[in-house]
Parts: C-alpha cells; structure tokens; sequence
C-alpha cells in the first residue's frame, strides 16, 4: 500500500473532524447534565463569597 502525503492528509482531517465534534458533545452533555448542576452552583456562589478580597 503507497501512502502518499494526499491519502495521509485526508485521514488526519477526517480524524480530527470527527474528533472535535466528539469533544463538543461531550462537553455539551457534561454542561447541561442535572447531576452537576449543584456543583456549578456552588462555583459560581464561591467567588461572590469570598470575604477577603482580591489576592495581593
């Protein structure tokens, strides 16, 4: 089997292609899942309830 740079480029585009949108998915389904919803809560509440400021 001759691979050449063309058949070799072709492949790493695909790959990537499905790769990102497999990320993206994943990503998607791990924000708007319920279960972490409390954990996000608690993230974004931590930062208002910091009492000491900013660092210096």
């Amino acid at each position: 089997m001759d691979t050449s740079y063309e058949t070799l480029s072709t492949i790493a585009k695909s790959f990537g292609l499905f790769y990102l949108i497999a990320l993206s998915i994943g990503i998607t389904i791990y924000a708007f899942c319920p279960s972490f919803g409390k954990r996000f809560d608690k993230a974004a509440r931590s930062v208002l309830d910091d009492e000491e400021g900013p660092c210096r």
